[in-house]
């Protein structure tokens, strides 16, 4: 199979522990691609922003591809919450949101998110396609949120503060994988949702959680059940931001960026176990459930009193069927681990999936309900690394093994840019 051969070179050398390692050197790319730039939103009495596209949401690299080219993501477009519109944009949010319950600004509410296939080399990156995610009929799909009855949603708003329609087809494409067919696997944080793609961008199908399916029913394409209920518990915009693949292209692993509001929100702020997923793609099913342990607070410099909910997952990144890089951060600081399922307890399908178990595993000591996460090892913190930008949300491995990191700008709202590091000499025996 196509990348067998980076995995061999990688698991070869991987384990949880061992003696540190010499720091990592760090190279970064830039990027002056007209091919970025998305123009400028004007807000009325308030400030013009120059928007880029924000391609870093997710990265991948097959095997056999050209070295220094991957695959990159968008997410739903440009956004902000009412809360954010006078720093970001010069207006007084809460009058533009009067009235609104869970309003969210998007200044382009037509942009479609879009799969990047971009070109790392010596002097910078570009891009060389854009693939829009589209419907069985070749309508491109937004970034609007769903029009959800089982799980939390928002009202989204233009930039006048009119309410925009919410969108059955839409997405907010936070994770991806490339098959050597051609198609894609992406994550979707919304829903939350997994979804097959063709290689022209058209959705083949969406799984969602088990009972949801009925708010997709004008999505335009086919939209399947097959992920636990429980999942529609997601907090807001905290869903599905990651995703993975294992060597022979069988196995696909996404997690949930953040732990459930389950019972409730207040359960979501304190809690770090969040859900990790093995989908076997042959039987076309769930075949494990691990519990990962997120980063406590107190581990990233200068954010030590925030909320445990500012600590987060964006990336996954596979060695083999058991073995992976995963991704925590904030919004100043990543951390990577290498992480080990084998030996973490199973449990798909437990009455841990079963909203009704009180206390729920959000609020649940592992060790005392005799689960065992997996196992994790720190391998990479940005705190040491200044040159590293923030938000980093795309994960992937040159064909030499070094680490590709990218950033998510939000679409340039805040001044931000989009930037590729090439990361070499990481401890991962």
């Amino acid at each position: 199979m196509v990348r067998t051969g980076l995995v061999a070179l990688w698991v070869a050398g991987i384990a949880l522990a061992g003696p540190a390692a010499a720091e990592p050197t760090i190279e970064i790319f830039r990027s002056d691609d007209p091919q970025l730039r998305l123009g400028t939103v004007a807000f009325e009495g308030g400030k013009t922003l120059q928007l880029t596209v924000g391609i870093g949401s997710a990265a991948f690299r097959r095997s056999d591809a050209p070295d220094g080219v991957f695959v990159t993501l968008s997410d739903r477009g440009p956004n902000f919450p009412c809360g954010e519109a006078k720093e970001l944009a010069g207006i007084d949010g809460d009058a533009l949101c009067t009235g609104i319950n869970g309003g969210r600004i998007y200044p382009l509410p037509d942009y479609s998110p879009t799969i990047f296939r971009i070109e790392v080399k010596e002097g910078g990156f570009r891009v060389l396609e854009a693939i829009s995610i589209t419907d069985r009929d070749g309508r491109p799909v937004t970034g609007m949120p769903n029009p959800l009855t089982k799980a939390t949603t928002e009202t989204p708003i233009d930039v006048r503060g009119q309410k925009l329609p919410q969108r059955a087809s839409a997405i907010d494409a936070e994770g991806i994988v490339e098959l050597s067919d051609g198609t894609f696997w992406i994550g979707e944080e919304n829903a939350p949702s997994i979804l097959h793609v063709a290689a022209d961008g058209k959705v083949i199908r969406r799984l969602v959680p088990a009972g949801s399916e009925g708010d997709f029913a004008t999505a335009g394409y086919p939209v399947e059940g097959k992920l636990p209920a429980i999942l529609s518990k997601r907090q807001l915009n905290r869903g599905i931001e990651s995703m993975a693949l294992s060597a022979d292209e069988r196995f696909l692993w996404f997690v949930l960026q953040n732990p459930l509001a389950n019972p409730d929100a207040k359960a979501y702020q304190t809690a770090r176990n969040t859900r990790l997923f093995k989908f076997d793609r042959t039987a076309d099913r769930l075949v494990a459930e691990y519990v990962y342990e997120l980063t406590p607070m107190a581990e990233f410099p200068g954010e030590e009193k925030k909320a445990q909910s500012t600590a987060r997952i964006s990336e996954l990144l596979a060695f083999d069927d058991d073995r992976l890089l995963i991704l925590d951060r904030t919004e100043r600081t990543t951390k990577i681990f290498a992480i080990d399922t084998r030996g973490a307890t199973d449990i798909l399908g437990s009455k841990w999936d079963d909203p009704a178990t009180l206390p729920s595993l959000e609020q649940t000591s592992l060790a005392e309900a005799g689960i065992v996460p997996v196992a994790k090892r720190l391998v990479l913190d940005s705190s040491r690394h200044p040159e590293l930008p923030p938000k980093i949300e795309g994960m992937a491995f040159f064909a030499d093994g070094s680490l590709m990191l990218i950033n998510d700008d939000d679409f340039g709202i805040d001044g931000r840019s989009t930037l590729v590091a090439r990361v070499r000499g990481l401890d991962l025996r």
